[in-house]
């Protein structure tokens, strides 16, 4: 689902112009996961939840390693940093030019015959606004909703 934005930054080209952004709806955590889980297959909903937990620890285990961290079906976890430069090797230093870490997923996919990547996640997904759009201003139609006759539904 998504909703629509008009861009507002100052000295943008694109300025005024009108974008969809995804939103989510709700936040699934491990213990819903967990029930779900256990419905689709034949292990318990603690089973589950000790097999997450655990998966947890040992990708941060690996992770801290410099290992990246592949989920077969699911992507491909690693660890990355923001530093800033140094005028020479001599200069650098953990403390002044390291400035944090994060963590980089990258979805599994798959490239079709034309080259063209899929992710897993993305297979199938159809994206439709929001049934209630709370943009106020202009839009394709006038209505405030974005609605541009295609019941906001559209195939990536």
């Amino acid at each position: 689902m998504y909703k629509l934005y008009q861009n507002n930054r100052k000295n943008f080209v694109n300025r005024g112009q009108w974008y969809a952004r995804a939103i989510k709806t709700q936040t699934i955590d491990t213990k819903t996961l967990a029930e779900r889980i256990q419905r689709n297959c034949t292990a318990k909903h603690s089973d589950v939840l000790v097999v997450l937990t655990e998966l947890v620890e040992v990708m941060q285990d690996e992770l801290q390693a410099s290992h990246a961290v592949k989920l077969n079906g699911f992507g491909t976890f690693k660890v990355g940093l923001k530093s800033s430069g140094a005028t020479s090797i001599s200069k650098f230093s953990v403390s002044k030019n390291i400035k944090g870490l994060h963590i980089i997923f990258t979805p599994e996919g798959h490239r079709d015959a034309n080259g063209k990547m899929t992710r897993t996640f993305l297979t199938g997904c159809t994206v439709q606004e929001a049934p209630k759009n709370d943009v106020i201003g202009e839009t394709q139609d006038g209505d405030g909703y974005g609605d541009n006759g295609d019941n906001g539904n559209v195939n990536p």
